[in-house]
């Protein structure tokens, strides 16, 4: 077995429950980033959003193609 390369420290609130958005901190970063409702996934979930962020699934799409 192969030793452990890495490990992963977040932390997530929902920050705006009306907006969807939360605010995760990963270990190592100071600044926040922000997940919410936008376009297809806004609307499939009839959310009416004031601000738009990208969705955990655009992370995880950007994160695998990247």
């Amino acid at each position: 077995m192969s030793d452990q390369i890495a490990l992963s420290n977040i932390t997530i609130f929902q920050k705006d429950t009306a907006n969807k958005i939360r605010e995760a901190y990963v270990e190592g970063f100071t600044e926040p980033f922000y997940f919410g409702v936008h376009g297809g996934v806004r609307d499939f979930y009839k959310a009416e959003t004031e601000i738009e962020y990208p969705s955990t699934l655009d992370h995880i799409v950007a994160a695998a193609g990247g």
